[in-house]
């Protein structure tokens, strides 16, 4: 299966049609099931990572409110090739963009770009002051799209998690 779904993707990218569209039921154990994979491959993350990706989704669904919070998916020819979720948190202007993830083999079309204005086109509906994220310095590409739509780095902290010594980053921008 990963071998028939990763030459797929590479059949939907050369054709380089995207779509985002909400999450529906069952997209959230995709989405565990696929930033887990493509960070143990990209990364060598371990199993604390699909932990903590399945805490955050599991939070999404249990305590979601549809007037402050919102996930897309996008699809290349219904096959599921990112997401980014936002979700309020405390202090109660404040929303976090959470778990955003392009496949390797749809990277290229500005998935990731969109995904993240999305965030912020619905922040600012929503009436948010601010948009918070945390990440990890070795995902550079994340970063680069955090810093292009105006996220600036506030604070760094090293820890060990996901079976290395990684550098914790917190990223910021008001609305």
């Amino acid at each position: 299966m990963p071998e028939a779904f990763t030459q797929r993707l590479a059949e939907l990218k050369a054709h380089g049609t995207w779509r985002l569209r909400p999450v529906q039921p069952g997209d959230m154990g995709w989405v565990v099931s696929r930033q887990t994979v493509l960070y143990t491959q990209e990364y060598g993350w371990n199993g604390e990572f699909e932990a903590l990706a399945a805490d955050i989704a599991s939070r999404f669904i249990r305590e979601f409110d549809p007037a402050r919070e919102r996930g897309w998916i996008a699809e290349m020819d219904g096959q599921i090739v990112g997401s980014v979720f936002l979700v309020k948190t405390d202090p109660p202007g404040t929303a976090k963009l959470r778990m955003l993830y392009v496949e390797a083999a749809a990277r290229g079309h500005g998935i990731g770009s969109r995904l993240v204005d999305e965030c912020l086109a619905f922040a600012r509906q929503a009436g948010y002051q601010r948009i918070t994220l945390w990440t990890n310095s070795v995902l550079a590409d994340a970063r680069r799209l955090y810093e292009r739509a105006g996220f600036q780095l506030i604070e760094e902290e090293p820890h060990h998690s996901f079976g290395h010594d990684l550098i914790g980053q917190v990223w910021t921008r008001d609305c």
